[in-house]
């Protein structure tokens, strides 16, 4: 604002006005203005108007209490509507908020009432070059200044922005270049280890989804751990595979923790997040494979199998109960064109998926063509198959989760004739374990490995698993 004012009056300079300021304060009395309201006041007697709607601002011009603001800016992220109650008389109110950058600085626009529905019916899409004109800016919860967008303001999809507001591919950083926490950001990296979904229970006490996988860069050399909060699976790409070249967009770069990983620096980002690959895939083409194990339904019944690619890679398969053909057992070999694929995990749905049968005498790899020697096996999030001999007998704990949930863990430990794993099954998956006993010859089909306890790989039994004896004990 004293910056403004300079510009305004070329006789003033940044010392002459905080004089004027203190004066004012001075002759008003202490206590009852703020330096910023004191200025309100010094420019009413300078003759000089600070309602600037019609000079458009930048976002660091910005200020709390800001009136009839003109901004240009281009979208980061849009995220989706969101509808709560008054505590007062319980009415629903609907508000949406927006992240628009320029070539300095960031700031969210939070749209109420029949607002909410512009960016739909404007076509907004990050990138985007927008105006907006009479806003007014507020204070955050967190102190930060925010527009907010009531019936008033107009929003507009604009060419006449200030050129030097960059596009989003000149904003895209990459892994090398994090070196420090970081907000509303574009970065670009490399997947190159299966992604995984996970469920966890929100601030409101909902069960919601993340997404989680390592980022590299294109050498492979440095990687940070990415976890995309409150995830939709409806933003994400349908074709999303190992070795992707992928886009976060409206992301932050914060501290890691050293439980997790190495202590470096970790991606954070949240249902407004954009995740984009350059050259998006849209259709998948048919893939043939065959179903070495079927396991358990879904609560939203669903069917969850493994099956086993051309080129002898594991894969999950979840298919719609619908889809499912009546002679569709384990070792059928099937033809289909999933409705997603999701690094090694395969979804068939009933609305725009297809499946089919074919003939058993086709020529496809066995399952035995693709087992792993326990000194192979490395922390990742491939399915095994394993041929093993019972070492010990099994054993069942209960264990008191974070959620103060009581659940039951069993493990025993196996080997082969290059080393020994430990071996264990969570709630329902601990009965395959427990029918086990000292001696068996046991084939493992979709075990998952990852790091226990001691820093060395221990396999875990997903709902796709099964556990085969091959012959009678030793």
């Amino acid at each position: 604002m004293l910056q403004y004012l300079t510009q305004q009056r070329t006789d003033l300079t940044i010392d002459k006005l905080r004089s004027l300021i203190d004066a004012k304060k001075q002759k008003i009395g202490a206590g009852y203005l703020t330096e910023q309201g004191a200025l309100f006041l010094v420019a009413a007697d300078l003759g000089i108007s600070l309602d600037q709607q019609r000079s458009p601002l930048r976002i660091g011009d910005l200020y709390v209490g800001a009136k009839d603001v003109t901004l240009y800016g281009r979208i980061l992220t849009i995220y989706s509507p969101r509808e709560f109650a008054r505590k007062d008389n319980l009415e629903t109110i609907k508000n949406r908020t927006m992240v628009i950058y320029d070539d300095q600085s960031t700031i969210k626009i939070k749209l109420w009432d029949n607002m909410v529905q512009v960016p739909d019916e404007m076509g907004f899409r990050p990138g985007d070059m927008i105006k907006l004109s009479k806003g007014y800016v507020k204070s955050g919860l967190d102190g930060k200044p925010f527009i907010n967008v009531g019936m008033d303001c107009q929003l507009e999809k604009t060419n006449e922005a200030p050129s030097e507001i960059p596009d989003l591919d000149a904003m895209t950083r990459t892994i090398e270049n994090v070196g420090s926490p970081l907000d509303n950001i574009i970065i670009e990296g490399y997947v190159r280890s299966n992604p995984r979904m996970s469920d966890y229970r929100d601030s409101r006490g909902g069960m919601s989804k993340s997404l989680q996988l390592q980022l590299f860069n294109e050498d492979g050399t440095k990687s940070l751990r990415t976890i995309i909060w409150n995830v939709s699976e409806i933003r994400l790409p349908k074709v999303f595979r190992i070795g992707s070249k992928i886009r976060l967009i409206g992301v932050r770069i914060k501290s890691g923790n050293p439980q997790y990983g190495n202590g470096d620096f970790e991606i954070h980002g949240d249902e407004g997040t954009v995740l984009s690959t350059p050259q998006e895939q849209t259709d998948i083409e048919t893939m043939t494979l065959r179903l070495v194990s079927i396991g358990s339904n879904t609560a939203d019944d669903r069917l969850i199998s493994l099956g086993l690619l051309g080129d002898g890679k594991l894969v999950s398969v979840i298919i719609d109960k619908a889809l499912v053909p009546n002679n569709m057992t384990s070792g059928s070999i099937i033809e289909c064109v999933p409705s997603r694929i999701f690094g090694t995990n395969l979804t068939l749905t009933l609305n725009d998926s297809y499946i089919r049968m074919l003939d058993e005498g086709t020529p496809f790899p066995s399952a035995l063509d693709c087992q792993t020697k326990i000194s192979d096996v490395v922390a990742s999030n491939m399915p095994y198959i394993i041929e093993a001999i019972v070492l010990q007998h099994p054993n069942t704990t209960q264990i008191n989760t974070r959620n103060n949930e009581m659940i039951e863990m069993t493990d025993t430990l196996i080997g082969d004739d290059s080393g020994e794993i430990r071996l264990l099954g969570w709630r329902d998956l601990g009965h395959n374990i427990n029918s086990l006993t000292l001696g068996d010859r046991i084939r493992i089909i979709g075990a998952i490995a990852s790091n226990g306890l001691q820093g060395t790989p221990e396999i875990t039994l997903k709902p796709y698993s099964s556990i085969t004896k091959i012959n009678s004990k030793i």
